[in-house]
């Protein structure tokens, strides 16, 4: 097999389920769901920057990078709407709204660059909570 095969024998072997419209969705949203810099919310401007006490995270620290949590977006229900279409689309399946979550299948359908933003989406905005290493999907979020 020459060269020229190879490449289009893997184009055969790309997960079409990738280019679903929901799952490309879910991408944008993972990319729109933090903004540059840290959290100028009243709350952190008025505590400069001191996240003490706060149930949530605002500011995160992606690889050197610091970003801020887009609030009107990333509501727990908003990222439960979005999740939920691009679990169904690309398993087939309802998304269980409770026990642990499949983080590994998430990032199946995640692009690579954002796989660091999504478990700190997930947590932030309630939907999960990490109960003992483990990521359990949180009801009162998900109702």
């Amino acid at each position: 097999m020459n060269t020229d095969e190879k490449m289009t024998g893997d184009l055969f072997e790309v997960d079409k389920r990738l280019s679903l419209k929901p799952v490309v969705d879910f991408n944008r949203y993972l990319e729109a769901a933090f903004g540059a810099g840290p959290c100028t919310c009243v709350r952190c401007v008025a505590g400069n920057g001191d996240e003490t006490g706060y149930e949530f995270q605002h500011t995160f620290d992606f690889q050197g990078q610091t970003a801020n949590r887009r609030f009107a977006s990333t509501a727990g229900s908003d990222v439960l709407l979005m999740l939920k279409k691009v679990w169904l689309s690309y398993t087939k399946a309802e998304l269980p709204l409770s026990g642990v979550l499949a983080l590994e299948t998430l990032k199946e359908f995640v692009e690579p660059q954002w796989h660091k933003r999504l478990l700190p989406l997930l947590v932030a905005s309630g939907l999960v909570k990490d109960v003992e290493g483990e990521l359990r999907m949180q009801p009162q979020a998900a109702g």
